[in-house]
């Protein structure tokens, strides 16, 4: 059985709890709820005996866990302190997290070094370190936001994000259902619909190949900001100039990418569809738009975050009273920066969502291609 070792990131932990007891307080003088001389010694002891266990030989799995728990609990004491004295930490304070730090990395190098012997531990330990990196920004966003005092209207702690977007839920979720669920969603299937179909038309026409696709990278390159008070004006304020926006957005991704996947099929497979006596459309079936899939569906992700930007970008040049685009447009302008990252937020998820599903179809699809079986 193999054993973490001693690592850098522990010693330097370990240095770092020293430091911060040399330099306590944790808070300055005038602190309006400081720590308490036993809150400090558990929050250092629990710091520095995480650090002790990645030290020690214990197996990868046991000292993983000790780090994951001692670093975050360590970590949540020290953010529930800091609450309320913005801009009173010291710099025991930011050793202590820096510490912490350290030891989360640590956490995560022990996680990606271990064999799990079940596809289920394989697939917790995707979701968990990459779930524990994402962790670790919002806790050192929220310590630097809360202990150096930054202004709230400059750059917003996640708690006071996570708070906005709680107590502003029916907002969201109206503005979610104009932008995303109809404009987004919309534009999204036309948009790919179509330059799919036109891309099966310009590889049966040999003329629309060669006219498209310059046209097709000159549209490419369009501004929104240019093209969406176009369409504004022309469908009107609510969703379908938005729409058209994202339409005009995804297709010619698709178009692209379709045609060059319809090309990706080699010589020696369409000889031996000739030998089959195979028509264009068999051989379009059977053949080419197989191997075209990997193409498709990598225009498909790319199309499911410029359908968003679009439609949010659209907004800003008229839309009714709701939507993404709006709300942000409309709160940065009364200085509600929470709300802004509030909508981001919200943005951010249902992207990352949409992203996630044409993902999975992907590897549904084309569980034969390289990429996916190496997976």
């Amino acid at each position: 059985m193999k054993f973490p070792g001693i690592s850098w990131q522990a010693l330097i932990a370990l240095l770092l709890c020293i430091a911060a007891v040399i330099s306590l307080p944790l808070l300055n003088e005038g602190a309006a709820h400081p720590f308490t001389d036993g809150t400090v010694t558990l929050i250092i002891a629990v710091v520095a005996g995480s650090a002790l266990m990645s030290i020690v030989p214990l197996p990868p799995a046991s000292s993983a866990m000790a780090l994951l728990i001692g670093t975050h609990a360590a970590a949540w004491m020290l953010l529930s302190g800091i609450g309320g004295n913005e801009g009173m930490a010291t710099k025991s304070f930011f050793f202590l997290i820096a510490a912490c730090w350290l030891l989360a990395w640590r956490c995560v190098a022990v996680l990606s070094a271990l064999k799990p012997i079940s596809k289920l531990g394989s697939s917790f330990l995707r979701l968990l370190i990459p779930a524990i990196f994402g962790a670790w920004i919002l806790i050192l966003w929220e310590a630097a936001t809360r202990g150096f005092g930054i202004p709230f209207v400059l750059l917003p702690p996640p708690s006071a994000i996570g708070a906005r977007i709680a107590g502003s839920l029916p907002i969201l979720f109206d503005d979610v259902r104009q932008t995303i669920f109809k404009a987004v969603l919309i534009g999204y299937v036309i948009g790919c619909a179509a330059g799919f179909a036109v891309a099966i038309l310009a590889d049966r026409v040999a003329f629309l190949r060669r006219g498209l696709l310059p046209i097709g990278n000159m549209v490419s390159a369009l501004p929104i900001i240019g093209v969406a008070p176009i369409m504004v004006m022309w469908f009107g304020f609510d969703w379908p100039s938005k729409a058209a926006v994202v339409i005009i957005m995804t297709f010619f991704p698709m178009l692209v990418n379709t045609v060059a996947g319809l090309a990706a099929s080699g010589n020696m497979e369409r000889d031996l569809m000739r030998t089959y006596a195979s028509n264009y459309w068999q051989t379009l079936l059977k053949l080419r738009l197989p191997a075209a899939m990997p193409f498709i569906f990598n225009a498909l992700k790319i199309n499911s975050t410029l359908a968003l930007i679009g439609a949010i970008v659209a907004e800003f040049f008229g839309t009714p009273i709701v939507g993404m685009g709006f709300r942000i447009s409309t709160e940065i302008g009364r200085m509600n920066v929470d709300m802004v990252w509030a909508e981001i937020a919200v943005a951010a998820l249902a992207g990352s969502l949409f992203y996630g599903v044409v993902a999975l179809a992907e590897r549904a699809v084309t569980f034969w291609h390289p990429s996916i079986r190496g997976g």
